[in-house]
């Protein structure tokens, strides 16, 4: 067994692996996080669980008429664009 190569192996999968878990950036031009969430509670989320910047707007996880939805919310409006029951 070559110890060398394995290691290297070991560390280039690490690195692989590693880069899925980096969440994107919000923009500079895009609405506070704070804010997103009071205008997800005006339609009707009573519980925000996941909110986060993903390829271009808000991704998230929350309750609405006691169900738990995911939803995508506009980065500058804080507006729904879809949401489906999980």
């Amino acid at each position: 067994m070559r110890p060398i190569p394995t290691l290297l192996l070991a560390l280039a999968l690490n690195v692989g692996v590693s880069g899925f878990a980096v969440a994107d950036q919000p923009g500079a031009d895009w609405m506070p996080i704070d804010q997103v969430k009071k205008a997800l509670m005006a339609e009707g989320y009573t519980e925000i669980l996941k909110l986060e910047a993903d390829d271009g707007h808000w991704d998230g996880e929350g309750i609405k008429n006691g169900r738990k939805m995911k939803f995508d919310a506009d980065p500058k409006t804080g507006a729904i664009l879809g949401e489906v029951a999980d």
